[in-house]
């Protein structure tokens, strides 16, 4: 079975698969190196954290397409933040934030590791899906933890696979052609 393509041809487009607004498009600016995540890895995800996210606060870093964090608000989130520090993106999730009626869904135009030093929100679900290039995944996860609830669960997105630290256990994980995608939570 062919997998679904995650975009458009080549028109910066990714779509909701589930919730309120599934099979919406969303569009966004062409970047190097933004990539979303795709669908198959995303619909996996979503069955991995349950289809209802009502009640969750979501914090998606590296926002990029908005794909996790504006799914995650088209399934019910309670809150979600999305940071980017390119204007044109943080302008884009705006959009498409405001087109969808997502009046849950907060962007944030800035660094994400100054963003988790100065906020002091508690998040359920972490999305980190970083650049590839250069990603040191233990200082985004360092000044992630304070930031999380005790039961929290991160999505890690990465081109490899990854080891983490004893304060982190891996509850699942799939590899879908480049994508590594890992759930962690914070270790008991």
């Amino acid at each position: 079975m062919t997998p679904k393509p995650q975009t458009d041809a080549g028109a910066n487009r990714v779509r909701i698969i589930g919730g309120l607004h599934r099979s919406r498009w969303l569009r966004f600016p062409a970047r190097p190196g933004l990539r979303p995540t795709p669908d198959r890895v995303r619909e996996t995800l979503f069955n991995w954290l349950g289809q209802d996210l009502t009640g969750r606060h979501c914090l998606d870093l590296f926002a990029g397409s908005g794909a996790l964090g504006l799914e995650a608000a088209s399934r019910g989130a309670s809150a979600v933040v999305l940071v980017d520090r390119d204007r044109d993106i943080a302008a884009a999730l705006r959009d498409n934030a405001r087109l969808l009626g997502l009046e849950t869904a907060r962007i944030v135009q800035g660094d994400a590791l100054e963003f988790l030093d100065s906020s002091h929100t508690p998040f359920d679900v972490a999305f980190v899906d970083p650049p590839y290039a250069g990603a040191d995944y233990g200082a985004i996860l360092g000044r992630l933890a304070p930031r999380l609830t005790p039961d929290a669960l991160v999505y890690v997105e990465a081109a490899a696979d990854l080891e983490f630290p004893g304060e982190w256990q891996v509850v699942r994980q799939l590899r879908a052609g480049q994508v590594h995608a890992h759930l962690i939570t914070r270790a008991p």
